[in-house]
């Protein structure tokens, strides 16, 4: 039996027993008119539809947040391993429907709503998309979090609260033009600031030796201050938490600059400090764009491992166990899974403070770090692959660039040990990258600093494993050629969407484009009325759910060998969309799932493209070769989907026929034979629909339920549970039974 508990521990346990839910339509319907008066202080002879959407966000949360503290209790008295995922990118959506749907409550919130006189569709559709990522590697780390709420994980989301996310697309006479994605406007009903928690983070200064051990000391400080939103798992009572990090200056306002008339000076160090909060991705072109990155990616690692060790060192064992705060047990308690590259700095940050701060000697906190991270790789491409000079890290990290060099140091140890004489060997693997300038490679230091690494579908894995990472090749690749948008528009189809990152002159060209083909064939006399290209403006996850469902073939055509594994391909096979694409990323367990009958695949496979790359591509033979090919390129070359500029495209045509490392003209003809198949089988109902019965009957693999039910047994070390945490109108747990 547990020992009785103390005053202390009983206060952290007020019950939340006897708080009201909202089990029926009367109760919603009045928390939403008492959200109404006392909340928003309106009455309905005012009151906006947004008010009305925030009346009925609050009036939800509200069921959220018992379970919410209930979770936490549950936790603390349990004490089980804990999952903290770092990521850059969370690409949330919506929250109002989900929670809704993971809590229970839609049909009896759609009713109260509806007796109100109000249609909860509308309210739905006022709640901004959260500006929190930008493609899959968001969205996937969005899904995970659901998932870990499902699966009883003890789970949490790191990341940052970005003031405008990435940035809203516009078209405009056929070119992308970004607006700020102003989502918190309006504010967010969902987030729970936490300024008691809010943490130092470092950067700058120097390294100083003393007799104590190494100090980083004349440092800026920017403080990290905490927003935490509730993720409810589905109908377990889970609620865990996704805690965003804002960045806020020590002094938000100088005074003294202010009274002598300096008024810009007077507010330089806040925004300053919260530029690096401010937006997703800065356009990095530029050196100060490439500074404000890294110093993103390092300010979510601070203040997250600040947090996650102190709550390793105030969890209820620990305070009453000694061992617990010599960091014996961290791995045993703690899981860090870095999603991608960006939060690679939580290894040396972590050596940081195990070896400066909690004084362990350097290879005891190195196997503590090791066992305590891991790493999943999401592509190829250098956007995640990150190389950062050697010259930023010195000036904005110095400490980490000594402990980087150490961990080099010790690992080109082993290497040579390994293989004696093999210096190309220890060239390649090395986590220096010599030129001009040196760099680091991120992809390196979180494969050397984790215990397991591994990509997001089984073909990427193995090229990640026997290419990228165990060959040392360098994909300097863009992200526009990766998905082969210029094959879609050679055969143009219904709808296409796409955004371009602001500093990405080809992507941008690649729109333009798809909107000047879509303007001659939506106006052409002939087939006008049959055909026609559209352009879904400002995608993201609210315009998915709705585009998705809507789709009837889903075009997955990345070269493959290239792409890592969109989530995409697989919530349209999901629902009801039938695949043509090469054997790439994720469709390639598609159609081993489904049968590659079911899909329409065309192109070369891995092997094919390596094969190609040996002997050489060239793109002239297939534009001499194709007569229809070579209509569309000089149609495009002569200004006929330009005729007021006819030299617009010619940096497009260009990238195809002479530096187009995705090799689009080499599956062109197999893609055009493979859409008549697709025509001929979508003639034929019946069997069109078979084929989706057939695609959505195998799509259960691709839950990420099962995705991270692997995590946890195979990465993590834990076992997800079905134990249903006591709602918060029952007794709570009781922890000396």
């Amino acid at each position: 039996m547990s020992s009785p508990l103390s005053d202390h521990e009983k206060r952290k346990q007020i019950s939340v027993r006897g708080i009201a839910g909202l089990g029926d339509v009367v109760e919603i319907k009045k928390s939403f008119n008492r959200h109404l008066h006392f909340t928003l202080v309106k009455d309905r002879n005012v009151a906006t539809p947004r008010d009305y959407y925030f009346a009925l966000a609050h009036t939800v949360r509200d069921h959220l947040v018992g379970r919410w503290i209930r979770t936490q209790q549950y936790y603390y008295e349990k004490d089980p391993k804990r999952i903290h995922y770092l990521s850059l990118e969370f690409y949330m959506g919506r929250t109002l429907q989900n929670t809704m749907i993971n809590l229970g409550l839609q049909n009896a919130c759609d009713e109260a709503i509806y007796q109100l006189g109000l249609d909860i569709e509308e309210l739905e559709e006022i709640e901004e998309d959260a500006g929190l990522g930008n493609g899959g590697l968001g969205r996937l780390a969005a899904c995970f979090l659901d998932s870990m709420a499902s699966l009883g994980l003890a789970a949490y989301g790191y990341g940052i609260r970005y003031e405008f996310g990435i940035f809203n697309q516009k078209i405009s006479n056929g070119w992308q033009v970004e607006e700020a994605d102003d989502w918190l406007r309006y504010g967010n009903p969902w987030e729970k600031a936490r300024p008691e928690y809010m943490l130092p983070v470092h950067f700058y200064g120097r390294v100083e030796q003393t007799a104590g051990g190494v100090k980083w000391v004349d440092t800026q400080v920017v403080l990290a201050m905490p927003y935490d939103t509730p993720v409810p798992g589905f109908k377990n009572n889970t609620v865990n938490t996704m805690r965003l990090w804002s960045a806020k200056a020590p002094i938000d306002f100088n005074l003294q600059e202010f009274n002598v008339g300096d008024y810009i000076e007077a507010v330089l160090d806040r925004n300053l400090a919260e530029n690096i909060s401010r937006v997703l991705y800065p356009n990095d072109n530029f050196f100060e764009g490439k500074e404000l990155r890294l110093k993103q990616e390092y300010f979510v690692v601070a203040a997250t491992l600040q947090d996650i060790i102190r709550r390793f060192k105030s969890s209820k064992f620990g305070c009453r166990d000694p061992v617990r705060t010599s960091f014996e047990t961290f791995p045993e308690k703690v899981a860090i899974q870095l999603n991608d590259t960006h939060p690679a700095l939580a290894i040396p940050e972590l050596m940081r403070i195990l070896v400066d701060l909690e004084k362990l000697d350097w290879d005891k906190a190195w196997e503590v770090t090791r066992q305590t991270c891991a790493y999943t790789n999401h592509t190829v491409l250098p956007e995640a692959l990150e190389r950062w000079p050697i010259s930023l890290f010195e000036k904005l990290l110095p400490r980490h660039l000594q402990i980087i060099y150490e961990i080099n140091h010790l690992h080109l140890q082993r290497i040579a040990a390994m293989f004696p004489g093999d210096d190309d060997r220890l060239r390649r693997m090395s986590l220096i990258e010599e030129g001009d300038p040196k760099r680091i490679n991120m992809a390196h230091l979180c494969v050397v600093g984790s215990h397991a690494v591994n990509g997001v579908a089984r073909i990427h894995s193995e090229i990640v494993k026997n290419t990228v990472l165990g060959n040392g090749v360098n994909y300097n690749i863009s992200l526009q050629g990766l998905k082969r948008t210029p094959l879609n528009t050679l055969f143009p189809g219904l709808y296409m969407t796409q955004s371009a990152a602001p500093g990405y002159h080809m992507a941008k060209m690649i729109i333009k484009l798809i909107t000047a083909v879509g303007q001659v064939i939506n106006n052409d006399p002939v087939v006008g009325d049959r055909l026609k290209v559209i352009y879904l403006e400002n995608y993201r996850v609210s315009l998915a759910e709705k585009v998705i469902p809507a789709a009837d073939l889903s075009e997955q055509i990345s070269t493959a060998g290239t792409e890592a594994s969109g989530t995409g391909n697989m919530k349209f096979m999901l629902n009801g969309a039938l695949t043509i694409g090469t054997m790439d990323g994720a469709n390639v367990e598609m159609a081993e799932e489904a049968g590659e009958e079911n899909l329409f695949i065309f192109g070369m496979r891995v092997e094919d493209v390596d094969a190609m790359d040996q002997i050489g591509y060239n793109a002239r033979e297939y534009y001499e070769r194709l007569p229809e090919l070579r209509q569309v390129i000089d149609q495009i070359q002569t200004g006929y989907f330009s005729p007021k500029e006819h030299e617009l495209f010619k940096d497009v045509v260009n990238m195809l026929m002479n530096h187009d490392r995705f090799k689009v003209f080499a599956d062109y003809e197999a893609y055009i034979t493979c859409q008549d198949r697709v025509n001929e089988l979508y003639k034929n109902p019946k069997e069109w629909t078979r084929t989706v019965i057939r695609n959505i009957a195998a799509s259960g693999k691709f839950s990420s339920d099962r995705t991270i039910s692997e995590y946890a047994r195979d990465i993590w070390g834990v076992e997800p549970s079905d134990v249903k945490i006591p709602p918060p109108n029952e007794p709570p747990v009781e922890s000396h039974k």
